[in-house]
């Protein structure tokens, strides 16, 4: 565990190991007596600098953001390297030598794991299989065109005499070098491209290229390696074709890994309900148990963490619960993000040490042309032959930020340490112009591409969740599509996608998911779940006072223009002409005296007298979370709250009056509002928070259809 430790910073070993010396006692001397203090460094000096370390990364990230016009200009990525530089240049200054450097065992068993996590787990999985086909183009095509026309080239530089005579250097050194220097970056793009905020589309092409291009670059690297070591006149016909089957293996083993252990997750989860305390652990043990594993077996373990979070978060969300969602949602973002720290800023001293590499100018310029003249040139290439079959084409304004977002980052940098100098003898010029590629891509072009972007006047990201309209008018596209492609009989994406969905939903849900989170997914009940919601958010924001729809503006919502177009009452307004409006936030009333009164008498009522029926047995196990009071009550409300509604809408539907079918006291002190002759009237009460506003009715003009809202909420949501 102390090795480890040290290995997260690269600390060296031997210091660590060592024993503080004692004198040896002579026989005649007495014993030392007691000690007040003792100073003892050296067993708490690996960890003691890790949390070091963290601790001064973290402290710079907060100080970077105290001036906005900085981040704004600059990405965090280069001033974490800048801050290594100079780090790493106090650091020989007192030392005289070069420590701390970023080791490629810390940086592949540590830092990237919760980074990768955090992306798969996190992805956008609609968006990512929207645009799969031209993902994989770009990652498989893209990486073997890039790293065979850079290796080929610079071996045409060196024939050429561009290349000094010291850099000895075959084709195949050549082409191990163009393998590693040729893939995109996963860490240095998601840094890049979140403070860019380019629109969804091309975010995950260029990010979903850079995270499976690395089952392409690990066996390119491998198959090279392997050819240098043997020897290009030992290489035969078969260790090509042995070659080119790895790259199947490699990248469907890791997927196939990722996939089991997303099972295992998804399926372990399912039984933690009386264990709610180890579900956050779970999540993160079977993720990096899926990383080791496809790293044990020499496959993509990118490729494998990347795929278990894809295919686990849809299960294991519904499982676990509100508070387990949270835990790993901001722990997987507090690991990925000071992972990410950590390898810029070490990425910074690493180049402070000039033992481990050697300039060549050649080389270096040679490289940093060629990877960006093939990289425009592959991504027009592919570009041309995905538009030809694409709905949304690829301008040409994505392709320029495409071409220029191919950032080179840590994973290069890994890799050409991890020659053997004895086989590649060019190590150390390799190294150099690696350090020199990552730090042009990442700081020069994540200085440029901002300015870029908004030069070219790229789409931007929009920041809102999508409204119960966009989401109804997608899903009915989704099947109108699959229908079209089912009755012309071309089975196409939208056909295998929906048959996907009724698979899923017939044997995966019901098998991953328990029973009561696989009801809860019920569309009317998770419809009348959002628009409840939102209305007692609303209405507690406004400090209980129900508001006009012009004055009425919530930071945390759409405007009440758009808000009242996707209520699912107006919708069966304009469906069934129909006077019904269940928005609370959407009636004008005025508040008197007594009704104030009254509904701060009601409040303290509620919060003072009210109990939930149903009763708990207390428990004393430290692995159960007992559940609130309070959430238990809301959650009540809510369940009695629905039923009322529900019941409601099932009465109007049949035409049935309560004051015929049972009579009800009539309250003394109310007046009802007078409506014009011959609209039938039925006031209806609307909770919100759990209580009820005295002063607040909805009134029914006509009778509202119950098939249309049957249909419109069954729909997909």
């Amino acid at each position: 565990m102390l090795r480890a430790a040290l290995s997260l910073l690269a600390l060296p070993l031997a210091g660590a190991a060592e024993e503080p010396t004692q004198k040896p006692e002579s026989p005649g001397e007495p014993p030392p007596g007691l000690e007040l203090f003792r100073w003892q460094w050296h067993e708490v000096e690996a960890p003691y600098l890790v949390a070091l370390w963290i601790l001064v990364a973290s402290l710079a990230k907060i100080v970077f953001h105290l001036s906005r016009k900085v981040t704004s200009l600059v990405p965090e990525s280069c001033l974490l390297i800048l801050l290594g530089l100079v780090l790493g240049g106090i650091v020989l200054a007192v030392a005289k030598k070069a420590e701390y450097q970023l080791e490629p065992g810390t940086f592949f068993l540590f830092l990237l794991p919760p980074i990768v996590l955090d992306s798969g787990y996190f992805m956008p999985s609609r968006l990512f299989f929207d645009n799969l086909g031209a993902i994989l183009t770009y990652a498989v095509v893209g990486t073997l065109w890039n790293a065979f026309t850079t290796g080929a080239a610079l071996w045409g530089l060196q024939q050429a005499g561009l290349v000094a005579p010291r850099v000895q250097a075959g084709l195949l050194d050549f082409l191990l070098f163009g393998s590693l220097i040729s893939a995109v970056d996963p860490v240095a793009v998601l840094a890049v491209f979140e403070e860019v905020h380019v629109n969804e589309t091309l975010f995950i092409i260029v990010f979903g290229e850079s995270l499976l291009n690395d089952a392409v670059t690990v066996v390119l690297y491998k198959v090279c390696n392997s050819f240098v070591e043997m020897g290009s006149a030992n290489v035969q016909a078969t260790d090509y074709l042995k070659g080119v089957a790895s790259l199947f293996v490699v990248s469907l083993g890791g997927a196939a890994v990722g996939l089991v252990f997303a099972f295992l997750l998804a399926l372990t989860t399912r039984f933690t309900k009386r264990v709610r305390i180890i579900e956050p652990l779970l999540v993160f043990l079977l993720a990096y148990a899926a990383y080791l594993t496809a790293e044990m077996a020499s496959l993509s373990a990118i490729l494998a963490v990347t795929m278990c979070g894809l295919g686990c978060k849809k299960y294991v969300e519904a499982n676990i619960s509100h508070k387990s969602r949270t835990t790993v949602k901001y722990t997987m973002k507090t690991l990925a993000s000071c992972a990410e720290t950590v390898i810029f800023m070490l990425l910074g001293i690493s180049a402070v040490d000039s033992s481990k590499w050697a300039w060549d100018s050649g080389l270096v310029l040679g490289t940093l042309i060629f990877i960006l003249f093939f990289r425009a040139l592959g991504v027009v290439l592919q570009t041309w032959v995905l538009n030809q079959f694409r709905l949304v084409p690829l301008d040409k304004i994505d392709q320029v930020v495409m071409s220029y977002g191919g950032l080179r980052g840590a994973v290069a940098f890994a890799l050409v340490i991890l020659l053997d100098r004895t086989k590649v003898p060019a190590k150390d010029y390799f190294v150099a112009t690696t350090i020199v590629v990552v730090f042009f891509t990442v700081i020069v072009q994540g200085l440029t591409i901002k300015p870029l972007v908004k030069w070219l006047k790229v789409k931007r990201s929009e920041h809102h969740k999508p409204t119960l309209n966009q989401e109804l008018h997608e899903h009915t596209f989704d099947h109108i599509l699959a229908a079209v492609e089912d009755v012309v009989g071309h089975h196409g994406y939208h056909y295998w996608r929906d048959r996907w969905e009724q698979f899923d939903k017939k044997y995966l849900s019901q098998l991953l998911m328990r029973r009561s989170a696989y009801r809860i997914r019920d569309q009317i009940w998770d419809v009348y779940y959002r628009l409840n919601i939102r209305d007692a958010i609303s209405f507690v924001d406004q400090g209980g006072h129900v508001l006009s729809s012009t004055g009425l503006t919530l930071p945390s919502m759409p405007s009440r223009n758009s808000v009242a177009e996707t209520s699912v009452t107006n919708l069966l307004r304009r469906e069934s002409g129909s006077g019904a409006c269940l928005d609370l936030q959407v009636i004008d009333t005025v508040r008197s005296g007594r009704d104030r009164e009254d509904a701060v008498m009601h409040h303290l009522l509620c919060g003072g007298l009210y109990k939930p029926r149903r009763r708990y047995k207390a428990s004393c196990s430290r692995h159960f979370i007992s559940e609130d009071a309070q959430e238990r009550q809301d959650k009540e409300v809510f369940q009695q709250n629905m039923k009322r509604r529900l019941e409601s809408f099932k009465s109007t539907k049949h035409n049935i009056c309560f004051t015929k079918s049972k009579p009800r006291p009539r309250k003394t002190g109310r007046r009802k509002a007078r409506l014009p002759s011959g609209t039938p009237l039925r006031s209806w009460r609307l909770t919100a928070c759990g209580f009820e506003p005295p002063s607040v009715r909805i009134q029914l003009r006509g009778t509202p259809s119950w098939t249309v809202l049957r249909d419109l909420v069954t729909t997909e949501v």
